[in-house]
């Protein structure tokens, strides 16, 4: 019992202490890499979601022979395995602009640049 008490009054002093939390935050470097402008209405939600989440050189490391199908499986799996909040309907618009301007039916001149 003797113990007993000087532990517990030393826990109340403990628990009696004010704490803070410290906040830590991720400082990334600016991203050299833009998305391609296009008229396309695909541009601005690529714009609001792709890169919400990664830069748009991902989009570059893609085959430029890629068809439809391919950028299709692309963004559901960005939006099944990594949740990405991409609306189902915004889906097939972000596909027609990453085929257009990244993949297989991209202008021949587009095709041959980065």
């Amino acid at each position: 019992m003797k113990t007993l008490v000087p532990a517990l009054l030393a826990l109340s002093f403990l628990l009696a202490q004010p704490s803070f939390a410290v906040t830590k935050g991720v400082n990334l470097p600016p991203d050299g890499v833009q998305l391609r402008a296009s008229p396309l209405p695909g541009y601005a939600k690529a714009q609001a979601n792709c890169v919400a989440c990664h830069s748009a050189e991902y989009m570059l490391y893609q085959p430029r022979t890629a068809p439809r199908p391919y950028w299709e499986a692309m963004v559901k799996r960005m939006q099944a395995v990594f949740k990405a909040p991409i609306a189902d309907a915004d889906m097939p618009v972000i596909v027609d602009y990453l085929v257009k301007t990244y993949g297989n039916e991209q202008p021949a001149a587009a095709a041959t640049t980065k």
